[in-house]
């Protein structure tokens, strides 16, 4: 059964702006007048707008998919519920990475969190795709989307790598977001014909 997307939508950006509300809640004001006191907040702030940029590009994607689609179902309802639980856990890694200051463990579930948000995202994208046809407008914007499966090798790369080094997996991490950050040309292209 097809239904409207209008409420999945809504309630999608409800739960990414609460996710954003909660990342900067947990940057805690610093005790002292100085900017020597502003020193230990700078692993924090910067974790936070590495996961700002994230939750940003969800978001931006996530806006984009659905404009290429004219409903949904209920395996659609439940895959983007299932991106959202993912999304919903970037507050605590980055909370966690940045209070440790980029330690392995944090560093490791960060990454854990977002090549899980990339998975749940590639399933969510097969849903929509499903449901509306290989043929349709979802599935042609999404083509091979090569850029989607070479962002969660990286993650996987970058979990391993936090047994050598956990700066290099948030180097890698900064990486995939850059290539993410320039905003992807196909979902307006073909809106736009």
């Amino acid at each position: 059964m097809a239904l409207g997307k209008g409420r999945l939508e809504a309630f999608s950006d409800g739960v990414i702006a609460i996710i954003i509300t909660i990342m900067v809640l947990e940057m805690k004001v610093p005790h002292g007048e100085t900017l020597e006191a502003l020193k230990p907040l700078i692993p924090v702030f910067l974790s936070y707008l590495l996961s700002f940029v994230y939750v940003g590009i969800y978001w931006n994607n996530h806006h984009h998919t659905l404009q290429a689609v004219r409903s949904v179902n209920g395996k659609i309802l439940w895959a983007n519920l299932h991106l959202l639980f993912w999304l919903s856990l970037i507050p605590f890694v980055t909370g966690w990475m940045g209070e440790t200051h980029l330690t392995q463990w944090p560093v490791f579930f960060y990454g854990v969190v977002l090549i899980m948000n990339g998975i749940a995202y590639r399933i969510l994208a097969f849903c929509l795709i499903k449901h509306h046809g290989e043929n349709s407008l979802i599935a042609q914007a999404f083509g091979s989307d090569f850029k989607g499966k070479i962002s969660v090798v990286l993650y996987a790369v970058a979990i391993l790598c936090t047994w050598l080094n956990p700066v290099i997996s948030v180097v890698i991490y900064v990486v995939v977001a850059g290539t993410w950050f320039i905003p992807d040309k196909r979902f307006e292209r073909l809106l736009e014909s």
